[in-house]
């Protein structure tokens, strides 16, 4: 393969901490949480009350620079146009919002001219698609039949809309794909879309992910395999990943966009580069469904082959965003996959946290969120905290893990990793590095 570098120049997201990305990651390092009871429809009689919404979202936000590059086309003024708000579904809404914030951080719009459209892709990854409409359409249908399911229902409902509208608007006429795997959808987003990079099928990807489903439907479905938390009575300190008195997840939603782009076109056209996505790892356990085999073992390969193709030795990872959801077993053995891959008997410990404390579990707009942590870390040499985590779970301790609780650390930082697994027994692992 083809080892064409691909940076990062673009980044754009809208998710429970923020609707933006400076706003985030103000949050973030202040270890704010997104958690709260439920807005989006009634809890009376669900078991499960607190998530982390997306509070005060408008779609037809104005956009902060208008897009003007885009040959043949009127200037872009705002995200979604309000004769398309039921037209698509509200992840399709949360994609589009993000994708255009990253688009516009990029600077692309600026240097349209320089690149040609068929090699301007999109992947943006989509968990479970368009669940709050499909069960609103489906309710519709039960009281009042056929003539009452709107002509908008699949545009509202299938995953790669949102990577459709991007394409539409932004004539990105490269690859347009949607990564489908899970609460590994993103990262496996981004990582496929450097692939398509490397290999020349492209100079430019918008990737990342997009989720809404706290619906009846999604918090009912989670809830009843028990690993949703139910701490209704206080949502913020609901999300305590590594904590011995965690007891599920909290449900997130939100997206995140991320601007992959080969470094010597970035470099020419004097662009901000973020960081460089040095390596991905792509993994099965070939175990179970739901729960990780002992000691994450496929995990484990997945940040073996990110670093292999990093071309780094365990030693140099200075920061691990892990994907540690809160669960009693997941953050038990990924702790010991992190220790085991990353040298147990390295000199100096790795800082680890899980920003899922503070943004909630946005499945596939998981992994997408916290590599934008990563390369924020590494800009500001910060690293964002795992709040609520007050009494660490002697099961998590290991002598090279550095665990960072609560209050934002400060230290030199050169690369990070970031991990993202899912149901299916499917991994996703990117490592970043400072340019």
């Amino acid at each position: 393969m083809s080892q064409r570098r691909v940076v990062v120049t673009g980044l754009g997201t809208v998710n429970p901490l923020g609707h933006g990305v400076e706003e985030t990651w103000k949050a973030a390092l202040a270890g704010k949480s997104g958690t709260g009871t439920i807005s989006l429809f009634d809890v009376k009689d669900c078991p499960v009350k607190i998530a982390a919404e997306v509070k005060g979202f408008e779609p037809t936000q104005l956009l902060s620079i208008p897009i003007t590059g885009v040959a043949g086309r009127e200037p872009l003024t705002q995200a979604v146009h309000p004769k398309d708000v039921k037209r698509f579904g509200r992840f399709t809404h949360l994609g589009v919002v993000a994708g255009l914030q990253a688009y516009l951080d990029s600077g692309l719009d600026q240097h349209r001219g320089t690149f040609n459209d068929e090699l301007l892709g999109v992947n943006i990854g989509v968990g479970q698609g368009g669940l709050p409409e499909i069960q609103a359409v489906h309710d519709d249908y039960l009281a009042k039949g056929f003539r009452r399911i709107t002509p908008f229902f699949i545009l509202q409902s299938i995953t790669n809309i949102v990577s459709g509208q991007l394409s539409v608007l932004l004539s990105l006429k490269g690859p347009n794909h949607c990564n489908v795997t899970a609460c590994a959808t993103s990262a496996h987003s981004i990582g496929e879309s450097m692939r398509v990079i490397q290999r020349g099928e492209a100079d430019v990807m918008l990737a990342g992910g997009a989720e809404a489903v706290i619906c009846e439907l999604g918090i009912g479905g989670f809830a009843a395999m028990k690993v949703l938390s139910d701490l209704n009575e206080a949502p913020e300190k609901a999300s305590r990943p590594f904590d011995k008195d965690r007891r599920g997840f909290i449900m997130g939603e939100g997206a995140t966009v991320l601007v992959l782009e080969e470094y010597e076109k970035a470099k020419a056209r004097g662009a901000k580069i973020y960081g460089e996505l040095l390596g991905y790892g792509a993994s099965a356990d070939g175990y179970h469904l739901t729960h990780p085999p002992e000691g994450a073992e496929g995990a484990g390969r997945a940040m073996v082959l990110a670093l292999k193709e990093a071309k780094l030795n365990p030693d140099q990872i200075d920061y691990v965003n892990a994907h540690a959801t809160s669960t009693p077993a997941g953050d038990v053995e990924e702790a010991k996959a992190i220790s085991r891959v990353l040298n147990p008997h390295r000199a100096k410990p790795v800082f680890v946290s899980s920003t899922k404390s503070m943004t909630g579990h946005m499945l596939g707009a998981a992994g997408a969120t916290e590599a934008l942590l990563s390369l924020l870390a590494l800009r500001d040499n910060k690293v964002p905290p795992t709040i609520n985590l007050e009494n660490l779970d002697p099961a998590c301790v290991h002598p090279n893990l550095n665990i960072v609780a609560n209050t934002t650390v400060e230290a030199p930082l050169k690369y990070a990793l970031s991990n993202s697994f899912g149901f299916g027994g499917t991994n996703g692992c990117l490592v970043f590095g400072k340019v």
